[in-house]
C-alpha cells in the first residue's frame, strides 16, 4: 500500500539508545539461548561483567529448565547486589513452575522487599493459596480505596478456579462488584477461561458477547479460549460468527485461533477463513521470539515461556534446534524515537523481514506519534514485499487519533478508502473516543458519518456504540447542546439509548448545574421504557446536594427506595450533610431512620457501575451467568 504522498511530520530530535548497541545486545542473547538449548551442561562462554541488567533477564526467563535458570543465576556475572527487575524475572520463572521453596528462599535477598501485589501475583502462579490469601488481606487492610486493586481480585477468583473452589471464586468476583472494584478485561478473561475449563462454553460465550454493550475490550486471549472450545465441540458455525467478531474487534489470531481457523477449513468452511490465510501459512522467514508487556500477554501473543515449551518439544523429538531471533520492540522503537538518519540506516542494514504483526507490535511502542509515523511510511517501501493491512493501518490511525492528529487521521482514512480497505469497527469508535481526549468535536462528528464508508454496513447494536461514543466526545468538548440534538436525532433514527448513556448524561449536566437539562433526560429515559439505576439515582442526589438543593436529594431518594433500590454509603452521607448544612434536622433524621429500616448488609460499600460503559444491570447479569452454572457444582 503505498504512502509516498502522504505528509510527513518532523520528529523531534532526541539522544535514545544506539541501535547498535540493541542489535550486539539480541546477537548476544541468541548465541546464550542457543546454548542453553544445545549444550546446557556446559560452562556458558565469557560474558561482559557486569552483564546488562535487561540481557540477564531474558536469559532467566527462557532458561529450559527452572534448575538451569537457578544456576544461570549464579553463575552470570552481576553486579552486587542484583538488579531488581532480574530477581522480578527468577521469581517469575520459579512461580510459573510452581517451585515453591524456591521462591519463598529467593524473596528475602531482594534488596527492597517485593511489593505484596508481586507477592499475591508469584505466589497465585504457583499455586500457594495460603500465601496468596495473607498478600491479598494485607492489600486488602492497607489500600487507602476501602479495597484493593481490581487485578488482586482477579488472581484471587483465577487462583480459586484453578483449585476447583468454584464457589468461593464465584463470592469473590461478587465481593469485587459489591466493593467497587470495577471489573476489567483481565476479569471477564479469568471468567471466561473458569466457564471454559469447567464445561460451561455457552455461558462463556455469552458473557463474552456482553462485553461488547458493556464496553469493555475484548481480548486475543478470549477468541483464543472460545476458539479452542468451540473446534474441541466440532461447533464450526459458531467459530465462524466468532472470527466475524474478531475482524470488528481488529484483533489479530493468536496460536489457537489460527489452530481453530485451520481445523475449520480442514472442515470445509474455507471461503469464511480466507482472509487469515497469510496468518496460517506465513512466509518463512518471519518469525521472531518478541519481549511482550504484560498487557500483550493478556492478549494473547506469543511469549518467553512458550517459545520455550515449543524448543524443548523440538529438542525432545530429536529435531535440530532452530530459534527465532529475539527482538525488543520496546527497545527498538527508544532508539528510532528520534528518527535519526544514522538509526534509520542501521535498521535497514538488519534486513528484518517485516510482517503485520510485527509493525504493530513496533507501532504500539512508539512514545512520540511523529517517530510511529516516520517509521509507518519508512516500512511500506523496504524491500521483503511487505504491504500494510488493515491491522498496521487501524493501529497507526489510532495512534494519530490519541494524540489528536485529525489531520493525518482524514489522509489515511482517504487512502484506504482509495484502495478498498475496511477498518474494523473497534477503529472507528477509539478514533471518536480519542477525539473527545482532544477536544477534537468536528473531526469526530466528520468519522461518525463516514462511519459505513470506513468500516462497512454495521447493525443497530453498533450505531448505538458509536452514538454513544459521539455523545461522550460532545460533552467532554462542552458542546452539551449539540449534545441534546444528537439525542433527539438518535431517536428519531429508532436507535434508543441504553442506560449508561444516560447515565454519562445527567453526570455531565448535573456536574455544570444544568438541572433543567438532567430532568428532561430522566422524562426522556422513562419514555424510553429505561428505569433509573442505582447509579444513575445517585448522580442526581449528588448533583441536587452539590447546588444545595437538598430536598429536592430527598425524594430522589425516596423514589429511590420505593424503587427497591438503595445508594451506597458516601451518597447517604452526601445526603444527610447536605440537609444538616442546610439546617433540615428533621428531614435528616428521617433519612437515617430509614436507612436502618435497611439491614446492614444490604448496604452496597459502592455502586457499581460507570457511566458511559457498565450498567448496574449488566454486571448482574454476569453474575447471574457465572454463579448459576457452579449452584449445582
Amino acid at each position: 500500500m503505498p504512502f509516498r504522498h502522504l505528509r510527513h511530520l518532523t520528529a523531534t530530535s532526541s539522544t535514545p539508545p544506539s541501535l547498535t548497541s540493541y542489535f550486539s545486545r539480541a546477537r548476544l542473547i541468541d548465541s546464550l539461548r542457543l546454548h542453553l538449548f544445545t549444550s546446557p551442561s556446559l560452562p556458558l562462554p565469557s560474558l561482559p561483567s557486569p552483564l546488562e541488567p535487561s540481557t540477564a533477564s531474558h536469559l532467566i526467563r527462557c532458561a529450559p529448565t527452572p534448575d538451569s535458570a537457578l544456576s544461570l543465576f549464579t553463575s552470570l556475572p552481576l553486579q552486587s547486589p542484583p538488579p531488581l527487575p532480574l530477581l522480578q524475572s527468577l521469581a517469575s520463572r520459579l512461580a510459573v513452575s510452581g517451585r515453591l521453596s524456591a521462591l519463598h528462599s529467593l524473596l528475602p535477598s531482594f534488596p527492597v522487599p517485593p511489593s505484596h501485589l508481586d507477592r499475591l501475583r508469584w505466589f497465585s502462579l504457583a499455586g500457594d493459596l495460603q500465601s496468596s490469601l495473607s498478600a491479598w488481606e494485607y492489600l486488602r487492610a492497607t489500600s487507602p480505596r476501602g479495597h484493593p486493586c481490581t487485578e488482586s481480585y482477579n488472581l484471587i477468583i483465577q487462583l480459586y478456579a484453578s483449585n476447583q473452589k468454584h464457589s468461593l471464586a464465584v463470592s469473590t468476583f461478587h465481593r469485587m462488584v459489591r466493593e467497587g472494584a470495577n471489573p476489567n478485561s483481565r476479569t471477564y478473561t479469568v471468567l471466561i477461561e473458569h466457564l471454559v475449563k469447567s464445561g460451561f462454553v455457552e455461558p462463556a460465550l455469552e458473557i463474552f458477547r456482553l462485553l461488547l454493550c458493556m464496553r469493555i475490550r475484548r481480548t486475543s486471549r478470549q477468541y483464543n479460549v472460545l476458539s479452542e472450545a468451540l473446534v474441541l465441540n466440532n461447533r464450526f458455525d459458531d467459530l465462524r460468527v466468532l472470527i466475524g467478531e474478531m475482524g470488528h474487534d481488529g484483533i489479530l489470531p493468536g496460536r489457537q485461533m489460527r489452530v481453530a481457523i485451520l481445523k475449520m477449513r480442514e472442515a470445509g468452511f474455507v471461503k469464511e477463513t480466507d482472509d487469515y490465510v497469510t496468518e496460517l501459512f506465513p512466509n518463512n522467514q518471519i518469525g521472531y521470539i518478541v519481549s511482550l508487556d504484560s498487557d500483550e500477554e493478556e492478549d494473547g501473543e506469543s511469549s518467553d515461556e512458550e517459545e520455550v515449551k515449543n524448543e524443548k518439544q523440538d529438542k525432545s523429538k530429536g529435531v535440530k534446534v532452530k530459534l527465532k531471533p529475539w527482538m525488543d520492540p520496546i527497545a527498538i522503537a527508544r532508539a528510532l524515537e528520534g528518527w535519526d538518519p544514522r538509526e534509520v540506516a542501521e535498521l535497514e542494514k538488519a534486513k528484518i523481514v517485516w510482517s503485520p504483526r510485527l509493525v504493530c507490535k513496533l507501532l504500539r511502542a512508539f512514545k512520540k506519534p511523529e517517530s510511529a509515523w516516520s517509521f509507518f511510511c519508512w516500512v511500506a517501501y523496504q524491500p521483503g514485499g511487505f504491504s500494510h493491512d488493515r491491522h498496521s493501518v487501524a493501529r497507526m490511525i489510532t495512534i494519530l487519533a490519541r494524540h489528536g492528529k485529525s489531520d493525518l487521521v482524514d489522509q489515511l482514512l482517504n487512502k484506504v478508502r482509495d484502495e478498498g480497505i475496511t477498518l474494523p469497527f473497534s477503529t472507528v469508535r477509539l478514533i471518536i473516543d480519542f477525539y473527545g481526549l482532544s477536544k477534537k468535536a468536528d473531526a469526530a462528528i466528520k468519522v461518525f458519518h463516514e462511519a459505513e464508508a470506513i468500516s462497512g454496513p454495521m447493525p443497530k447494536s453498533y450505531q448505538l456504540l458509536l452514538y454513544s461514543s459521539l455523545l461522550r466526545t460532545m460533552v467532554k468538548c462542552r458542546r452539551g447542546h449539540e449534545a441534546m440534538l444528537l439525542l433527539e436525532e438518535m431517536m428519531h433514527s429508532n436507535i434508543l439509548p441504553d442506560i449508561q448513556t444516560f447515565a454519562g448524561l445527567i453526570e455531565y449536566f448535573a456536574g455544570i448545574g444544568d438541572l433543567k437539562s438532567v430532568h428532561k433526560l430522566f422524562g426522556v429515559m422513562r419514555q424510553c421504557g429505561l428505569k433509573p439505576d442505582a447509579y444513575t439515582y445517585g448522580i442526581l442526589i449528588c448533583a441536587y446536594c452539590k447546588n444545595n438543593i437538598a430536598m429536592l436529594a430527598v425524594r430522589v431518594f425516596d423514589e429511590m427506595l420505593d424503587a427497591g433500590l438503595v445508594p451506597d454509603k458516601a451518597t447517604k452521607g452526601l445526603l444527610v450533610k447536605s440537609l444538616w448544612k442546610e439546617g433540615k434536622l428533621r428531614e435528616a433524621a428521617e433519612v437515617e431512620e430509614r436507612c436502618d429500616d435497611v439491614a446492614a448488609d444490604d448496604w452496597p460499600e459502592s455502586l457499581p457501575g460507570h457511566a458511559w460503559t457498565v450498567s448496574v444491570s449488566d454486571l448482574k447479569r454476569v453474575h447471574q451467568i457465572y454463579s448459576g452454572c457452579f449452584q449445582k457444582v
